[in-house]
């Protein structure tokens, strides 16, 4: 099936046992800077990668761009890659977005598996089927929904993360407990991503259960048409802050950014569908403990705003947010005017600083 999602501890026999049972006639391994260093050699006795072509791009969201995905393409094109071949993204989220694209788009289609090595790929970017670039500026604004074949999660690939890493991917982890429920919510809230010796086994069951509710949406809404918009929770806020702080040459991680755009939509959530206060500062209080602030001020408000009109989805020059009424309880396609957005980003600095 389509968008397969498998967990395993032994990644290596895991493809191994896969790419057995499927057939495919070219296979192409495209990895960043720093996975084909660190996480290629846990694939050397893959005995089928043996004759298959590996892509290497430069690290770092600045090259999820489309120069990185033509050279993608040239490879594939001089190659003789088809329909019925197999693109393997090994990496996080840059390379699984960007990736995901690439094979979208040539020849409208060949195979993707993804095999995410950081959190936020885990739990986010490689599931679901949701691939893009960044453009003029813009996070994301060029995509494709093309659903891979399979996903092999192995959570050993977390262990090596650093803090702010972890706590990128945890940021999507949070927003999947806000969306589901009160038990997964306060699980969230009662794990600790950047302790000093954090329990590997209970991250692993988190790390399940918030896969499972992203794949449970997309299964019912696979092209964001309703239900799936649910996603987006803290995302138009997010990805204005993200674009922000990479036009100001200072970048956010996207779920540090995600975390400050939690905040603000929780405050709009509170205003405008009467999400729970004691539930948005217990969010916020966990938000302010861990991740790092991010800073701006009023003459930032019209850039801000101005980057949120961008988002994907907004309809008639509206710009629409995904809310809650309560944990679990989401409301999507919510208008909120310029003053209760501005009202958001004062309540952001007031709450974290």
């Amino acid at each position: 099936m389509d968008g397969e999602v498998v967990f395993s501890s032994d990644i290596a026999a895991e493809l191994a046992s896969y790419l057995s049972r499927n057939s495919y006639d070219r296979i192409y391994v495209l990895t960043d800077t720093h996975t084909h260093g660190m996480c290629l050699p846990l694939l050397d006795r893959v005995s089928a990668l043996t004759g298959a072509t590996h892509i290497v791009i430069e690290a770092g969201d600045a090259h999820k761009s489309i120069e990185q995905v033509m050279r993608i393409w040239q490879t594939l094109s001089q190659t003789g890659a088809s329909r019925a071949s197999l693109l393997i993204n090994l990496g996080g989220g840059m390379v699984s977005d960007l990736g995901g694209f690439a094979a979208a788009s040539f020849k409208r289609g060949i195979h993707t598996l993804n095999i995410p090595t950081t959190l936020m790929a885990a739990v986010d970017a490689a599931v679901g089927g949701k691939t893009g670039i960044n453009f003029n500026g813009l996070k994301n604004e060029v995509g494709a929904f093309h659903m891979p074949d399979c996903v092999m999660i192995d959570c050993r690939f977390l262990h090596t993360l650093d803090r702010d890493n972890l706590l990128s991917g945890y940021a999507e982890m949070l927003k999947h407990g806000l969306i589901s429920s009160a038990r997964l919510w306060a699980d969230t809230l009662n794990y600790d991503p950047a302790a000093k010796n954090p329990d590997p086994q209970a991250l692993a069951h988190l790390v399940k259960e918030s896969v499972a509710v992203k794949s449970r949406i997309v299964a019912e809404d696979p092209y964001e048409k309703g239900l799936r918009k649910a996603l987006n929770l803290g995302h138009t806020a997010g990805h204005a802050f993200e674009s922000l702080s990479f036009a100001q040459q200072r970048p956010l991680l996207h779920g540090h950014a995600v975390a400050a755009g939690l905040v603000a939509e929780l405050y709009l959530s509170h205003k405008c569908c009467g999400f729970p206060s004691q539930a948005m500062r217990q969010t916020i209080y966990f938000i302010k403990t861990h991740y790092p602030p991010f800073v701006f001020d009023c003459h930032d408000y019209d850039t801000l705003c101005e980057r949120m009109t961008h988002d994907k989805k907004n309809e008639n020059g509206l710009i629409r947010f995904t809310l809650l009424s309560d944990i679990g309880q989401v409301r999507i396609n919510q208008e909120a005017g310029r003053k209760q957005i501005l009202e958001s980003f004062d309540f952001y600095r007031e709450a974290i600083f």
